[in-house]
């Protein structure tokens, strides 16, 4: 992805400018509807044909205390006329609707680009509240930046002065003022914006038309503004193409609608009915509320009292013949984990969805983390082998779930798909991919009695135990969390016959190896100097920076894994070909540690834990050291 030139603000106010890329980010008190402003920039975004990543950036407080430097909500949209990968290292623009938004904000700000904020809420108190001594606005201290700084909250009161509201339900507008600015500012059409708020006020006409004025009214300043005083630039305008895209069906998704999605879809495909059960927890909620909406695919939700209850549930919809499904986050991981063991037992097919948050314990419940790689691969009591995947983007999650939905019902086994906070709450354009050209992969149920007899613990070529429905004829077996007797299942405490269990539950996750695709090498050659291992969510940016650094002649190539367990069986091959490897990961280097166990190679980590995905530079600096 080319980075943008700072937004030059010299040129004549409404002149119209080309860029290839900008970076957005909105920045705001948790109350200033920041999430919304982004989402609705981004359909306008998507409207305008442009490649685009976003990264919603939220407090944990559902209403922190206002104006507070921990109560700020930002949302980041990196959109262009060429491929995007990630939500950009650095804003282009910064919109800052208080003094607590700007000073925890500006500091990511591109060098010269541009701030605008609200003038009219950098009061003293508020001032105080975001440690400031003297006004940013008015001491010089913002000089290395673009300035342009108005009364929004004024021009709001009086844009919606017609309708009659109270002062507090007036400034809620003041989002809609501001989206209005922004897409003038990038040359976007309001009516797609208008349309949505006359749904989603269908029942408050009022409420409806002082939005739609707001943001006519922030539309109009960017067309009609005169500013020339000392120390203000003119408001720049630029225009961003259409990116070249595939003809076909596009729609913007998050991370967590495409698991939902993925989910559906691989249920249709294996012929088995889901049924979902949840317990709210953030960042994986959403999965719960997007399955709720698709009851007419066969889709049952339960939203249990707790998340030992929600899995448990699950595991009994998959004695009972439909693919049971549960999704959290790490700590709900924790608690599901004895009832993951239970699923392992009883050779039950699950998926288990994890949306990684920073943690441990509570930790930071919405910032984003890959610190659950050694839960999802070792983290049971036990030798309790479960296959796991990674998926790289809020797009990716849809093949991955199809994919954990084959490996389960195909195996009978519980798998673990891995996304992120990042993922789950990002979105990105998706081309609605044509499902005829998908596998079906049927289930198959026992429904009579074999040649030989019943044997709910004998096994196929896979290893795979007979799925069978409660309740048919000839085939009543019981099933439990105490170690089983090869083929019978009946209870066996013997030693040699545990450990033959041990190795049957082992063979068969390791045999998923000959039935998953080869590691192929994402960008780059297959040997060479050094390869740059990834998985998860920071596909985007390791991607963009061994792009760049192979532009620049350097000898580096791209890996990145989707199954984290069983791993390709020609992956050891595969990285004993690079003289180095590196591994970034959003952790203290857990694929790492997988990777030098199995392998023996000496790769090494490139780590972040601070709640916040790589940035592309991060990941070239790392490159360029690997080499020197």
């Amino acid at each position: 992805m080319a980075t943008a030139a700072p937004l030059d603000a010299s040129s004549t106010p409404h002149a119209v400018e080309a860029a290839e890329a900008v970076v957005v980010r909105f920045a705001g008190d948790s109350g200033d509807g920041m999430q919304l402003t982004g989402g609705q920039f981004t359909l306008s975004s998507a409207l305008a044909g442009n490649d685009f990543a976003t990264f919603p950036d939220f407090p944990a407080e559902i209403r922190a205390p206002q104006g507070t430097l921990f109560g700020v909500s930002a949302f980041q949209i990196n959109f262009g006329a060429t491929e995007v990968d990630t939500a950009g290292d650095a804003p282009d623009v910064l919109v800052a609707m208080n003094p607590a938004a700007l000073k925890t904000n500006v500091r990511d700000l591109k060098p010269g680009g541009l701030i605008i904020a609200d003038s009219g809420e950098f009061s003293a108190r508020n001032l105080a509240k975001a440690e400031y001594e003297a006004n940013p606005l008015e001491d010089g201290s913002l000089g290395k930046w673009q300035l342009i700084a108005f009364n929004i909250s004024q021009l709001t009161l009086d844009a919606v002065k017609q309708f009659g509201l109270g002062n507090k339900e007036a400034l809620r507008c003041k989002n809609m003022w501001t989206l209005g600015l922004a897409l003038w500012m990038f040359d976007r059409d309001r009516q797609p914006i208008i349309d949505w708020l006359n749904d989603k006020f269908a029942k408050n006409k009022v409420l409806a038309d002082a939005n739609i004025a707001a943001l006519n009214a922030g539309h109009s300043y960017g067309e009609t503004a005169e500013i020339g005083q000392p120390g203000t630039v003119a408001i720049p305008q630029r225009h961003v193409n259409a990116a070249p895209a595939e003809p076909g069906l596009y729609r913007t998704i998050s991370g967590a609608d495409a698991a939902a999605y993925g989910l559906v879809a691989g249920c249709q495909l294996a012929g088995v009915p889901m049924f979902f059960g949840g317990y709210p927890i953030t960042p994986a909620s959403s999965i719960l509320h997007a399955l709720s909406r698709l009851k007419e695919y066969g889709v049952t939700t339960f939203q249990a009292e707790d998340e030992i209850a929600a899995i448990a549930s699950a595991i009994g919809a998959s004695y009972a013949g439909q693919l049971g499904v549960t999704s959290s986050s790490g700590p709900g991981i924790a608690l599901k984990t004895e009832a993951i063991g239970l699923a392992i037992m009883t050779e039950l097919p699950l998926v288990i969805v994890n949306s990684q948050r920073g943690g441990p314990s509570t930790g930071l419940p919405t910032k984003t983390e890959q610190s659950d790689l050694y839960q999802a691969v070792y983290g049971r009591n036990g030798d309790a082998p479960m296959p796991v995947l990674a998926a790289r983007s809020p797009s990716d999650v849809f093949d991955c779930a199809i994919e954990a939905v084959r490996i389960a019902t195909q195996f009978m086994t519980p798998v673990m798909l891995l996304t992120d906070g990042y993922i789950a709450n990002a979105a990105e354009p998706w081309k609605v991919p044509d499902m005829s050209a998908y596998k079906p992969f049927p289930v198959s149920f026992l429904g009579a009695v074999p040649e030989g007899g019943f044997k709910p613990y004998g096994r196929d070529n896979k290893l795979a135990r007979p799925w069978v429905k409660p309740g048919t004829p000839g085939l009543l077996h019981r099933i439990g969390g105490i170690e089983k007797q090869v083929d019978t299942g009946h209870i066996n405490y013997a030693p040699a016959n545990h450990q033959a269990m041990t190795d049957l539950r082992k063979a068969k996750v390791d045999g998923i190896a000959d039935h998953i695709p080869d590691q192929e090498v994402t960008l780059g050659d297959t040997r060479g100097k050094l390869a740059v291992v990834g998985w998860g969510s920071t596909f985007g940016p390791v991607h963009q920076a061994v792009r760049r650094a192979r532009a620049k002649g350097l000898d580096v190539s791209h890996i990145h894994i989707r199954h984290i367990w069983p791993m390709p069986k020609n992956l050891g091959d595969l990285l004993k070909s690079y003289d180095r490897v590196i591994v970034p990961e959003m952790n203290t280097g857990q694929l790492k540690t997988v990777l030098r166990d199995q392998y023996l190679i000496d790769a090494k980590p490139v780590n972040k834990v601070s709640g916040q995905p790589f940035r592309i530079a991060e990941i070239e600096a790392a490159i360029e050291e690997a080499l020197a």
